[in-house]
């Protein structure tokens, strides 16, 4: 992969610790006689990982002059949810994934009823912190977040996604059904993220929706991106299970389109996606780097 500019190196770097001191803080370790449950929350979100949507909260809200204090608020209640989709797409019913982030998934480093128990204990922290005053002043901005994120979580985003790529299983879908099961699955928590900042920062609508167009093709080229990594990566590259999609025979970008057609549409997503970035006259350049990043990234 070619080396990231030093100064998203460095910017994702910093949002990578401030997001781990955060979760440590918010989910800390237990005395008490349900203490493996916290570990295993623990062991989920720390320790791993891009940290890519909480990066897109910290850098959509840095737009709009938002404390960054409530910002990494909303990051890492992102990441919870992140990581809760994580550990129950890992379980046996789902992909049956050994390997996460270079270490044992949740249900293999503890066991499977404590792997769901963490899941749904870190997806309601996740609304716990938006809530929080400390997270917005204003009830109406932590509403709005609220429900976006549940909109994003929910059957109409990242569940509905995972409910669609189990039949992508057993039936045979096409181009379109494939791209919408990514954007569902992937993309809506991916938009969230984007426009959280807007959210927060009571952004104009024309600002909300260049984030939230920028989002849309920046959620397909991670997602071409992964296909592409299953195929090519390795476990050490990804710290993850590759090689899964094509014996499981699920439809992917990569099946339908080739190797070299899915590249080149990743590479022409990302493209868009910084393109509709323009409005903001330069100051969204780290966002515009991360589209880039993503089609680039090995792991």
């Amino acid at each position: 992969m070619p080396s990231l500019p030093k100064t998203l190196t460095t910017a994702m770097a910093d949002t990578v610790e401030q997001v781990e001191t955060a979760i440590d803080i918010l989910l800390p370790r237990s005395s008490m006689a349900e203490a493996k449950l916290y570990e295993a929350m623990r062991f989920g979100c720390l320790g791993g990982g891009k940290r890519l949507r909480p990066f897109l909260v910290m850098e959509s809200a840095r737009l709009f002059g938002v404390s960054p204090a409530c910002a990494l608020r909303v990051a890492a209640a992102v990441e919870f949810v992140h990581c809760y989709s994580l550990i129950h797409d890992d379980l046996p019913a789902m992909d049956d994934a050994s390997l996460r982030r270079g270490r044992p998934t949740v249900h293999r480093q503890f066991d499977e009823a404590t792997a769901i128990l963490a899941g749904d204990a870190l997806l309601t922290a996740a609304f716990e912190v938006m809530t929080d005053h400390e997270t917005h002043e204003d009830p109406r901005v932590r509403c709005a977040l609220v429900s976006a994120l549940a909109k994003a979580s929910g059957p109409r985003g990242m569940v509905g996604g995972q409910m669609l790529d189990l039949i992508a299983e057993t039936q045979t879908l096409d181009i379109g059904a494939i791209t919408r099961l990514q954007r569902l699955k992937t993309g809506e928590l991916i938009a969230f993220s984007a426009t959280a900042g807007a959210i927060l920062g009571r952004a104009n609508p024309p600002q909300f929706h260049a984030l939230q167009a920028y989002a849309h093709d920046l959620g397909l080229a991670f997602q071409i991106a992964d296909d592409l990594l299953d195929v090519e990566g390795t476990e050490a590259e990804t710290g993850k299970s590759v090689g899964r999609d094509k014996p499981a025979g699920k439809a992917t970008f990569v099946s339908i389109l080739g190797l070299e057609r899915a590249r080149d549409q990743a590479g022409r997503l990302a493209e868009q996606a910084t393109r509709h970035l323009e409005i903001f006259e330069g100051r969204a350049s780290m966002l515009q780097a991360v589209a880039r990043f993503v089609v680039d990234r090995r792991s």
